[in-house]
């Protein structure tokens, strides 16, 4: 992926050794996603992350965070993918008339305190809908690589791209409208609405790489590739499988490895938001 020479964004906060400290009680994606169901729920996902943290609620939140240094490679390419989206989505809510407001995203290390409680590492990147942050431990990066066997840097922006999407989605009043639906359903058909979500931010994810493509020119050989093997990699199915336990399609909140394939490509192919509404589609 071409991107040492783009426009690196201001809107980064590195937190990395500002943040809680103490031992991994427990935790996992899944908990974030619950997390995030009770945002849109109604209710309270400190509940849920301090419980799973230990987090002492009491404890006063990180002091205001500089940008991340210019020698960390990482950091920086984190800084211009996140540039790469401000500009993308800019001009997509232009062609609708409207302004985008872009993010922020927030470099942790260990654990991290969002409006939405406090987080670790091992629940991987999220977007908080309450104060409008990514939150990423860029270790997760190398997670990916060693543990899922999904590598390369555009693996990565794909990531970040996802959470942007949620974004998006929170701008759009589409989280509000989840929540709605939500709270009218059992716990099967809210998984359900949760699996549309993440796969429509999948789909946003890949409108952002067509689109930045065509801006910028970022894309080398195996670049698409190595977003649907990550995409393929973070599947439920995929997960749960690589968990020892039994794959329950019920119980999927981010969608199969093949569903996110799909829609990641949607988006990709066609470049088009609108092209992405899983809300309405029958068949997944």
């Amino acid at each position: 992926m071409r991107w040492q020479f783009g426009r690196k964004s201001s809107n980064v906060e590195d937190r990395r050794g500002m943040g809680r400290s103490g031992a991994v009680v427990g935790g996992g994606i899944g908990t974030i996603v619950l997390a995030i169901i009770v945002t849109l729920l109604g209710g309270d996902p400190s509940i849920i992350l301090d419980q799973v943290t230990g987090a002492d609620p009491d404890t006063d939140p990180a002091q205001v965070a500089p940008a991340p240094p210019a020698d960390d490679e990482t950091a920086q390419f984190v800084s211009v993918i996140l540039g790469y989206t401000e500009d993308t989505w800019s001009e997509i809510f232009r062609e609708s008339g409207s302004k985008y407001v872009p993010p922020k995203l927030v470099l942790f290390s260990g654990v991290v305190e969002s409006d939405c409680g406090v987080a670790r590492s091992a629940m991987g990147p999220f977007y908080c809908p309450l104060d409008q942050k990514v939150y990423i431990d860029t270790s997760f990066f190398q997670d990916m690589e060693s543990e899922l066997g999904a590598p390369g840097d555009f693996a990565q922006a794909y990531v970040i791209a996802h959470e942007v999407g949620h974004h998006v989605q929170n701008l759009q009043g589409i989280l509000g409208q989840v929540q709605k639906m939500q709270q009218q359903v059992g716990e099967a058909e809210a998984n359900q609405l949760s699996v549309r979500l993440e796969l429509q931010a999948d789909c946003f994810a890949g409108v952002w790489g067509n689109r930045t493509e065509q801006a910028q020119k970022i894309l080398e050989q195996g670049d698409v590739e190595e977003a649907l093997n990550a995409a393929t990699a973070i599947g439920d199915d995929r997960l749960q499988k690589r968990a020892g336990g039994q794959v329950v399609p019920d119980s999927f909140t981010h969608g199969s490895s093949a569903q996110r394939v799909r829609w990641f490509t949607q988006g990709m192919k066609t470049g088009d938001p609108n092209q992405c509404n899983t809300f309405d589609d029958q068949n997944l």
